[in-house]
């Protein structure tokens, strides 16, 4: 049987997982994830799935007209009589609360916002089928989102970061038996991602079919299935030219031999593996920053930024769907480069005296 792409692998699990997700939730939730299938992608329905999941238990455990129901006995028309105080009420419950499994969680903003725009898009859902006479969720007013600075790694910090995953300092004996195995590796990794800005998942994605050494182009898949190619420089050229090298030495798990990078077992490595060695190698070189390989993605950004100062070109490498995004995120630099122009402009020249 033909090796299906590690995107579409990702997607059969998703639907897989979403499917154990609904077995205890009322039955009409299957209609509304078929009805957003459409436009959204397989990891947000999962995370609405959980959400539901955490409103309907709310409902049974905290609201007087549903406390001592079965989950799965909720009805349409029970939430169709929600009101805007009863969402009011879970946004409250959302900062604390344990679930079925006496498992404790805290939200804080984005948490809620998150939660809360799942019912907003299932109310909507329902509402414009004509199937809920009300709203609610539509009435209600989000918490407020503070602005928090964006984390990114300094360009010294880049250099040191690389260093640190090539020469292996301030690693542990343990971790150094690992990494004599995994250098090369690391290494390239590390640099593909610092130079391209390309997302974990789309790095563990990659296929040695969609790398391009005659363009120097990767070929990934971005968020929705659409098919793109990202162009690297010289530095990233010679890491995976290294990685490769190595590579053909290796003998792939069954299932696994198109994958680019592999793990110690030979398998297509993980985003948690991703995630691990980013976090290792970046406490030891920035141990006040929580840098992720997000934040990888958010140095490249601030980087290309600055080199072009087109925000149009960076919005586009990196995936963007919408320039406000990106935007957003890179506003404190516009303001920076809005400084530098004020002396730009000479209107007379100065006279001498």
């Amino acid at each position: 049987m033909e090796q299906k792409p590690y995107f579409k692998q990702v997607d059969i699990q998703n639907t897989v997982k979403l499917r154990e997700l609904l077995a205890p939730l009322p039955p009409f939730c299957a209609a509304f994830f078929r009805g957003i299938e459409p436009t959204t992608a397989s990891r947000t329905r999962i995370a609405y799935a959980y959400d539901l999941k955490v409103f309907f238990e709310f409902l049974v455990k905290e609201n007087p007209l549903y406390r001592g129901k079965e989950i799965r006995d909720i009805t349409l028309s029970d939430l169709d009589m929600i009101k805007p105080l009863d969402l009011e009420e879970y946004m409250e419950y959302l900062k604390y609360y344990s679930n079925s499994e006496e498992l404790e969680h805290i939200n804080q903003e984005r948490g809620i916002i998150r939660k809360l725009s799942c019912l907003k898009t299932f109310y909507n859902y329902f509402y414009k089928k004509e199937i809920f006479q009300n709203n609610p969720a539509a009435l209600v007013t989000l918490p407020k989102l503070h602005s928090k600075d964006i984390i990114r790694l300094d360009p010294d910090e880049v250099a040191m970061l690389l260093d640190h995953v090539e020469n292996g300092d301030g690693l542990t004996e343990r971790q150094k038996s690992f990494h004599k195995k995994t250098k090369i590796r690391d290494v390239a990794l590390l640099t593909l991602l610092l130079g391209t800005g390309i997302r974990v998942s789309e790095c563990v994605g990659l296929d040695l079919k969609d790398v391009d050494f005659k363009n120097d182009g990767i070929r990934i898949h971005r968020k929705g299935g659409k098919e793109v190619v990202v162009y690297f420089g010289e530095e990233v050229r010679e890491a995976l030219l290294d990685y490769l090298e190595e590579r053909k030495l290796l003998i792939p798990a069954e299932g696994h031999e198109q994958a680019v990078f592999l793990s110690l077992q030979l398998k297509r490595i993980s985003v948690r593996t991703v995630e691990n060695l980013v976090k290792k190698y970046a406490t030891i070189t920035t141990p006040l920053k929580k840098i992720t390989p997000h934040k990888l993605r958010s140095t490249y950004g601030t980087n290309l930024y600055r080199e072009t100062g087109d925000i149009y070109l960076v919005a586009d490498v990196l995936g963007h769907s919408d320039v406000n995004t990106t935007k957003k995120h890179y506003a404190a630099l516009e303001d920076e480069r809005r400084r530098s122009a004020k002396d730009a402009v000479r209107l007379r020249e100065k006279l001498e005296k």
